[in-house]
């Protein structure tokens, strides 16, 4: 084979199968890893073939992210919970499931800008536009803006997705917008964009793809939380990157030498956790028996944090006869860590969910730990009268409780891509009062001496700081504790000191301290942790 042919090839391959993400003004490399310099965009050539005489098929890795796409749009379904599903449909290998997570996550994750620069392509409102079309358009748009896949193969891969799954007329409405599109790199079309732009808040939400409202709020998140605004786009920028895979090892169960073996790293965060490499997890017989299993290391963290926070009712505080209580379990990955740790320390964790098929979700969470020392019940968190069986909490209360609230999820953006553009400030004042009064119910249930870990996956003050001084401002049985000494003891050490140090202060540089994790300084969603408890 001639070296002309060889490179043929290569780049035939490349156009097929994609490649690895390209950010603005990043280098391109065929699949020998040969540099391959682009044209300036006025030289851009597309291919030859009218629409009508290109490929009728859908490459199986773009049809797995568009069926991922379609789920979202039609089904209110979750990118992470989807996309798997259809990866293993299409029996994708480790390349071409690559491939198709980042089309899918990231055109997700950039729906907003993607659908602003659609608007000035498409001669209609999008919403007239065929739901399948345009999510079409937008795997398309990702690919030829944010992705090294060639322009023509874009083109031509996306038109015959649209040929193949929705039929033929729509072909060349999709092969016109996307020509239109590719006039211009991402750059300039964000330079147009913003020409629109009301302020700085609406031209960072183009360029970073948030929602105006949400780059609002992690601004205020930041300062609320004693950080700097200037971390702002260091913040937006860390929640549009694809996130690396986290494991931990169930403490007395799982080891994670089958995950380093295949080419995870050891965590920097947590003990006896991993960053994954990538691939299917499930092919790790660790994984599969359940030894091990997906977690985020800032949620590890949380309940480290709670299980070594000292001063437990029932004794000295290590735990040995003590009750805890995950308050809201589901789906479970907070609940067998602590039920693993509870296991090793002689103590015994009941699990509550409200939805009997999350509460069956932690019950498969909790299978690998033995059974003596976790029990799952289905029922309300604020019915505190069923969580004590009727009997006092000096009696029967719990000595460490976990209230992992329900939030908005903002500081989980990286991982649910789709939820950015779900949600409205509208959620943070119908979930406001759910939190307050799930928390209440905790303290409630808590046996006098007891420990109360309130968390959320967001950084929003509303959901967190305020949350907690609400809380407090209406309960004289409650004090408030340093989250920042459990929280080190629980982490790696120096993982939390310098500027890696994610405590405020509550009342001055004395006060106790809550804890506020960000992905953009410690790799972990945004987890928010106040420790408190009861007198």
């Amino acid at each position: 084979m001639s070296e002309r042919e060889s490179r043929g090839r290569d780049d035939r391959q490349d156009d097929r199968r994609g490649g690895r993400d390209r950010r603005p003004g990043g280098e391109r490399r065929n699949a020998r890893g040969h540099e391959r310099n682009r044209r300036a965009r006025t030289e851009r050539t597309f291919s030859s073939s009218a629409p009508a005489a290109r490929t009728r098929r859908a490459d199986p890795a773009r049809l797995a992210a568009f069926e991922t796409l379609r789920a979202v749009s039609e089904e209110g379904a979750y990118g992470n919970l989807v996309l798997p599903k259809a990866v293993r449909a299409h029996r994708l290998d480790r390349r071409d499931a690559g491939f198709a997570t980042e089309l899918a996550y990231g055109a997700l994750r950039w729906q907003g800008t993607w659908d602003a620069v659609l608007s000035r392509c498409v001669d209609r409102p999008l919403a007239d536009l065929d739901g399948a079309v345009l999510d079409a358009l937008r795997l398309g748009v990702h690919q030829l803006l944010a992705m090294r896949v060639p322009d023509h193969a874009a083109l031509d891969q996306t038109v015959g997705l649209v040929r193949a799954v929705v039929g033929a007329g729509p072909g060349s409405l999709v092969n016109a917008v996307l020509r239109k599109v590719a006039a211009r790199d991402l750059p300039a079309w964000i330079a147009e964009l913003s020409e629109d732009a009301a302020d700085e808040t609406a031209r960072l939400g183009l360029a970073h793809a948030h929602p105006a409202w949400q780059v609002r709020a992690l601004r205020q998140a930041l300062v609320a939380h004693g950080r700097s605004g200037t971390e702002l786009e260091a913040l937006l920028a860390a929640d549009n990157e694809a996130p690396v895979v986290n494991l931990v090892a169930l403490p007395g169960l799982g080891e994670l030498t089958e995950a380093l073996e295949a080419g995870a790293q050891k965590g920097a965060l947590v003990p006896v956790s991993a960053l994954s490499s990538g691939g299917d997890l499930h092919r790790l017989s660790c994984v599969r028996a359940g030894g091990v299993r997906v977690q985020d290391a800032g949620s590890q963290l949380v309940a480290r944090a709670l299980a070594a926070a000292g001063g437990g009712s029932a004794g000295a505080g290590d735990g040995r006869g003590e009750r805890w209580l995950d308050l809201c379990a589901g789906p479970g990955g907070k609940a067998a860590l602590l039920a693993a740790l509870a296991a090793e320390r002689g103590a015994q964790l009941t699990a509550n969910e409200v939805a009997p098929h999350r509460a069956e979700l932690v019950r498969q969470a909790l299978r690998p730990v033995p059974g003596h020392a976790w029990s799952v019940r289905t029922g309300d968190g604020r019915a505190t009268g069923e969580l004590l069986g009727g009997r006092p909490a000096e009696e029967a209360g719990y000595d460490r409780v976990l209230v992992d609230a329900p939030c908005t999820g903002l500081g989980a953006l990286r991982r649910r891509p789709e939820s950015r553009w779900r949600r409205t400030p509208r959620d943070l004042a119908e979930l406001g009062p759910l939190q307050r009064e799930l928390l209440e119910a905790a303290l409630d249930v808590a046996r006098p001496g007891g420990t109360v870990a309130y968390a959320t996956c967001s950084p929003h003050a509303a959901e967190t700081l305020a949350v907690v001084q609400d809380v407090l401002g209406r309960r004289e049985d409650v004090e408030l504790l340093d989250a920042l000494g459990p929280a080190r003891d629980a982490a790696l050490p120096g993982a939390l000191e310098g500027d890696r140090d994610p405590s405020r202060p509550w009342e001055g540089a004395a006060g106790p301290a809550t804890v506020q994790l960000w992905p953009h300084v410690h790799g972990t969603d945004a987890m928010f942790l106040a420790l408190l408890r009861k007198r």
